[in-house]
């Protein structure tokens, strides 16, 4: 059982949230968080480079020249990689980077994140983020509370906080449907709505 500090929309404490998922520093699994972050990254590459192997290259059907009497190596097709405007050999082609990454892990993975931030006090439970969908008033709201450079997680795509704070400069925001390991690892903070929390919790249950 795990007590988490619930703030109100003035970020002062309101409630706590009781949760049955341990967030002990034992629970926090290092090489799980890395094997999905470099998935994850492995995952962005794009991977479109590709070349035309004479297979692939139009043309070619007509032998060049004649096999004897011109001094010149004999060849096949025009399309050949030893030939001018011919296929390339061993060039790169189109592929995937995608790495498997089974469900189990990935939850262990968001289980870790979680235990790592509420261990190092950088867990901040709001009930709700309210917003103009101004960014400077964003910025202003997460910097005076030191919550920079931070991910900000809400419940709802259509949240006016996640149009205000997906301008900063030093922050990342994304609704708890789309919520990502790598990115609550690359930033310090994590700041999360109660719903969007509660979400998550019932992800790793």
């Amino acid at each position: 059982m795990t007590d988490i500090t619930v703030l109100n929309s003035k970020f002062e404490k309101a409630s706590d949230l009781k949760t049955s998922l341990a967030l002990d520093t034992d629970k926090i699994n290092e090489t799980v968080v890395h094997q999905v972050v470099k998935a994850t990254l492995a995952g962005r590459r794009q991977g479109n480079a590709c070349t035309k192997n004479r297979s692939k290259v139009r043309g070619g059907g007509a032998k060049p020249f004649k096999q004897k009497g011109t001094g010149r190596a004999r060849q096949g097709s025009t399309r050949s990689p030893l030939m001018v405007g011919g296929g390339t050999v061993f060039g790169p082609t189109t592929r995937s980077y995608e790495q498997k990454l089974n469900k189990k892990m990935v939850k262990n993975a968001i289980h870790s994140v979680l235990a790592d931030k509420f261990q190092a006090g950088k867990l901040t439970v709001v009930e709700e983020l309210t917003s103009t969908g101004k960014t400077k008033e964003m910025f202003e709201t997460l910097n005076s509370r030191n919550l920079l450079p931070g991910l900000v997680v809400t419940t709802s795509r259509d949240s006016k906080a996640l149009l205000a704070a997906r301008n900063l400069k030093n922050a990342k925001a994304m609704s708890v449907e789309g919520f990502s390991v790598y990115e609550a690892v690359k930033f310090e903070n994590l700041i999360i709505e109660k719903e969007a929390l509660n979400k998550l919790l019932e992800r790793l249950v």
